[in-house]
């Protein structure tokens, strides 16, 4: 057991907790600030209790090995992880070590835990519950396209490609759907995918693709409109940068949530035996701007539902 009670800490050292995250600093405070305040729910006094020791590799996931193998060195007692490449990483290094992740797709799939009741190693967190999503974005891509029949698919070359990729065609199959998909790990192959969309003219598209930096968000929803075609974005940076329409986990929600991993932990329990949850909460973002362009009339039944309307 780490600690009997928070007033116990006395003399002891304060217990680092690592934060580590693949995008910016800068765009992305917002995730470690809703993780400070779900410690602060718990009574967690930082810089008295605890202190958390943030890193970000700023787009560059090749960093994120050595920003574990940093926060290990400073003898970070739990390491909370933002994202599939940010989790492999921590694990890759450590299967000692506490790791509570947040954003990972599929945790069974990538083999981060056993099962999502029974982690069985040293990670645990939330995941993204990605079957359940897939479907509820072709549900509102059909709200809008009606008569959807052909669906392209835009994806980077994460870790867990294979299985997204699978989960998507698997969902639009059941949906009546047909799927072309383009793995667009590089600027050049991204431009030939849209060469292929302004050809082909599939009904709509599905960018599965994470985050990414804010020029290649904004470059993506400006082919997309270029093309014409009506697309869903996997997360609401997307939309803000011109897309037509996302819906993600509310990742504030996610962090905060993560504190509760952390105080149970610090308290003594495994992450083996904490299982892992899912999102319970969604954010519905819809770009007007963006379906005026298109020539779309978005019904007010799916605007009733969105968390943020852009005009």
């Amino acid at each position: 057991m780490l600690l009997t009670s928070k007033s116990s800490l006395g003399a002891r050292k304060i217990p680092p907790i690592g934060f580590m995250a693949s995008g910016s600093r800068e765009l992305s405070i917002n995730l470690l600030d809703a993780f400070r305040h779900g410690l602060d729910e718990f009574g967690w006094v930082q810089d008295r209790d605890l202190i958390v020791l943030d890193r970000w590799a700023e787009e560059h996931t090749d960093r994120l090995a050595n920003i574990a193998r940093e926060l290990v060195d400073a003898d970070a007692k739990i390491l909370i992880t933002a994202g599939t490449a940010a989790t492999l990483a921590a694990r890759s290094l450590s299967a000692t070590i506490s790791i509570v992740f947040v954003g990972v797709g599929d945790p069974v799939a990538l083999g981060i835990v056993d099962s999502l009741t029974q982690p069985g190693g040293n990670a645990t967190g939330l995941s993204l519950n990605s079957r359940e999503l897939i479907k509820r974005r072709l549900q509102l891509l059909q709200e809008l396209v009606p008569r959807m029949k052909r669906l392209a698919v835009i994806i980077r070359n994460d870790p867990g490609l294979e299985q997204r990729l699978l989960d998507i065609r698997s969902t639009s199959e059941r949906m009546g759907i047909k799927t072309v998909e383009f793995v667009a790990a590089t600027g050049k192959a991204l431009e030939l995918a849209f060469l292929w969309l302004r050809s082909d003219r599939p009904d709509a598209l599905y960018v599965a693709s994470g985050p990414l930096g804010p020029s290649k968000r904004a470059e993506i929803a400006a082919l997309a409109g270029q093309a014409r075609i009506p697309a869903v974005y996997s997360f609401p940076a997307f939309t803000a940068a011109g897309g037509l329409m996302s819906l993600a986990p509310d990742e504030n929600d996610l962090f905060r949530r993560a504190a509760t991993y952390v105080d149970r932990i610090l308290y003594g329990a495994r992450p083996a035996d904490l299982a892992v949850e899912e999102p319970t909460k969604f954010e519905l973002v819809v770009n007007l701007k963006t379906a005026g362009a298109l020539g779309l009339a978005v019904p007010q039944s799916l605007l009733s539902r969105a968390a943020e309307i852009i005009e």
